[in-house]
């Protein structure tokens, strides 16, 4: 055997690794659902003007992506998405909420609506910083 080194983010390798993480870490963990979940702001005309990703994994609303357009931002548009996406959340039997966020984005936004940091990566990728956050629902 030997190892085989590359730099291209080729598609098939990442599927491949991906999947046998997947199947052996389902053989030895709990069961459990990952269920996605969507919350989106359109226009008349269908265009998103601001989002909110997810899934629902066992006890945990675990958010991906959170966009507000900057015409949106200060006016309330994102905190109602992250309520609306943690009373769903709640509805279906989570307890707990889980982010992460860089610097330049919302860390102070999470801190606000009750999330607690965690964890957090310095000098991430470089100079900035990469915080986690929880919430009790």
């Amino acid at each position: 055997m030997e190892f085989r080194i590359t730099n291209d983010g080729n598609e098939k390798d990442i599927s491949k690794i991906y999947k046998m993480l997947k199947e052996y870490n389902l053989s030895k963990r709990e069961k459990s659902e990952d269920i996605p979940l969507g919350i989106y702001l359109e226009n008349e005309n269908g265009n998103k003007q601001a989002g909110l990703t997810a899934d629902i994994f066992g006890n945990w609303l675990c958010i991906h992506y959170l966009f507000v357009s900057e015409r949106l931002r200060g006016h309330g548009v994102g905190k109602e998405l992250v309520i609306a996406a943690e009373n769903e959340a709640i509805m279906r039997g989570c307890k707990y909420s889980f982010v992460d966020t860089f610097s330049f984005q919302a860390p102070e936004f999470y801190s606000k609506l009750g999330y607690k940091e965690v964890f957090s990566l310095q000098e991430y990728p470089y100079t900035g910083a990469r915080y986690y956050y929880t919430k009790e629902l």
